[in-house]
């Protein structure tokens, strides 16, 4: 009898070891990868720094579709504009979900941030995101735009070395006018700067290992939240994360009910709207408008903020565009948006801008398979993650010779929006993937791109941006493809000359503002909205 017991108990060892040594393993009919090691599989490979550069560098090596191994989970990566339109755009029906992420999804958003929402009843809820953004939405919003843009030109004008706080500024201002109704008066506003902080905290918790090995080792998500820091610090972040979400969410509702704010002057009203025929809670719509802040508040200013880096890098490019803006524009006004058909170079500079430095440079979050399938003779299981290589395709030579470059002359004769963009037939003809692709693109980008029309419009009608001079006059040139690490891709901080163009110019940016505050009270709100 003990002679059995012990022989079923070796087995049993003996099973368990092997069952924990396949884990990590790469089967033989997935995707290409690295080589593997037991339990852990790639996870030992993955970077702490700009994986982007990693990701690519494994493309090449593996091909446009390949497989990482990564504890219990398998993450697909797709490289190649081709791989994308034929899985997350011709199979979004399967490849629209989101990974399981424990720590940034349901500890420290309660399950409810629709970025790293999994596809369900919920998600599909996001159609309220189209209502509210959608093209003939986004027209409305323009009068929000144009004021953003003459703010952001005089503060740029008045403090020309806090360049990077003015676009952020900038586009939070104009996020919270399109989605609550109020806009920020100044960067350093308390809860501008609480948001801000909130942000850099959930980016940098979900940067660390104890928030990634959850996701590929479940088991650990039954430790004591004492021996996970992790989890103790995402359940606290999102309790003040839901305060501040839920604060803007309540305030825009009561006004709009008590009708001291017009329900068709922000997203807000057509939530309310949908709140009121789906019967959801109102912390779901707070993290549903919440959403909306964090998305517009950070990719538009950074992107921004790489716009102004190409300038001091390639100067070539901003005396076409200046020519092209005084040609058409002259010099006793503002671009506006009835102009942008005039300005093809100008445009080709927001393509440029957009796919030379994508915001996120593996997608904003990955895609998850809610099936298995085969691709090319290869198996995805289901709930494998799907990374969008944004990096990697937009810097693709093959469809951009001299990727690196900044060269809006390669977007000239392309007149296609963002979104025609993005649902052209043939992949190859897509201008980038910075917006994301499938049922999981971007809903903001007809909002984006006008935003940074009027922005790079306005900024190059109105300064020189040239680069900063060390004691002995000699320029001193920011670094090209050198990111902050986060979510969010973004340049580091470099510095820049920026002055206007003529003494004309600086008088008429200080009017245009003098007079657009007329239409705000001391806090920097309407008087009258005027949407």
């Amino acid at each position: 009898m003990f002679s059995l017991s012990y022989a079923a108990l070796v087995a049993i060892a003996a099973w368990a070891l092997y069952r924990i040594s396949c884990i990590g393993r790469r089967p033989k009919n997935f995707p290409p990868g690295p080589p593997t090691i037991p339990v852990l599989g790639n996870l030992h490979l993955m970077p702490a720094s700009d994986p982007h550069v990693k990701f690519e560098e494994w493309a090449k090596k593996y091909g446009p579709v390949y497989s990482l191994m990564l504890g219990t989970k398998t993450m697909v990566v797709l490289s190649k504009d081709t791989a994308v339109k034929d899985l997350l755009d011709k199979k979004g029906a399967i490849y629209s979900s989101r990974p399981d992420l424990y720590i940034g999804q349901t500890l420290a958003s309660g399950g409810q941030r629709m970025l790293m929402m999994r596809y369900g009843p919920e998600w599909r809820i996001r159609r309220s995101s189209h209502n509210a953004l959608h093209i003939k939405q986004a027209v409305k919003y323009i009068p929000y735009q144009e004021l953003e843009s003459k703010q952001l030109i005089y503060d740029m004008m008045q403090a020309p070395s806090n360049l990077k706080e003015h676009y952020r500024r900038f586009a939070s201002s104009l996020i919270t006018s399109v989605v609550f109704g109020f806009r920020w008066k100044t960067f350093e506003e308390r809860g501008l700067q609480h948001f801000f902080h909130l942000f850099d905290k959930f980016v940098a918790l979900n940067k660390t290992g104890g928030a990634a090995f959850p996701d590929f080792f479940p088991i650990l998500r039954y430790l004591p939240s004492w021996l996970s820091a992790a989890q103790r610090v995402a359940s606290e972040h999102h309790k003040e994360e839901m305060e501040m979400f839920k604060g803007h969410w309540m305030t825009a509702k009561h006004k709009i009910q008590n009708k001291t704010l017009s329900a068709q002057s922000c997203a807000a009203g057509d939530l309310l709207q949908m709140q009121q025929e789906e019967g959801f809670s109102d912390e779901f719509a707070a993290y549903q408008t919440g959403t909306f802040f964090e998305a517009g508040s950070d990719t538009t200013s950074s992107e921004l903020y790489a716009f102004a880096q190409a300038m001091v890098l390639y100067p070539e490019v901003q005396r076409r565009a200046q020519a092209e803006l005084d040609s058409i524009v002259g010099d006793n006004r503002y671009p506006n948006m009835e102009d942008m058909p005039s300005l093809p170079y100008i445009r080709a500079c927001i393509k440029e801008t957009l796919r030379w430095m994508p915001t996120g440079t593996l997608g904003a979050a990955p895609h998850a398979t809610t099936e298995d399938d085969y691709y090319q003779g290869y198996f995805i299981p289901r709930d494998s993650a799907v990374v969008l290589n944004v990096w990697a395709i937009n810097r693709d030579s093959e469809r951009h010779p001299n990727p690196a470059r900044f060269e809006p002359e390669r977007y000239l004769g392309d007149d296609l929006s963002a979104m025609d963009s993005a649902g052209h037939p043939d992949p190859t003809k897509r201008d980038h993937f910075t917006f994301g692709a499938g049922r999981r693109v971007c809903v903001g980008m007809h909002v984006a791109e006008r935003s940074m029309f009027l922005a790079i419009a306005t900024t190059l009608w109105a300064f020189d941006i040239t680069p900063k001079k060390d004691s002995d006059g000699r320029p001193v040139l920011p670094k090209q493809d050198v990111f902050e690490q986060g979510f969010v891709t973004l340049p580091k901080v470099f510095e820049a000359e920026i002055k206007p163009r003529s003494e004309k110019r600086a008088a008429y940016i200080k009017e245009e503002w003098e007079q657009a505050k007329r239409g705000l009270d001391g806090e920097g709100q309407y008087l009258v909205n005027p949407i």
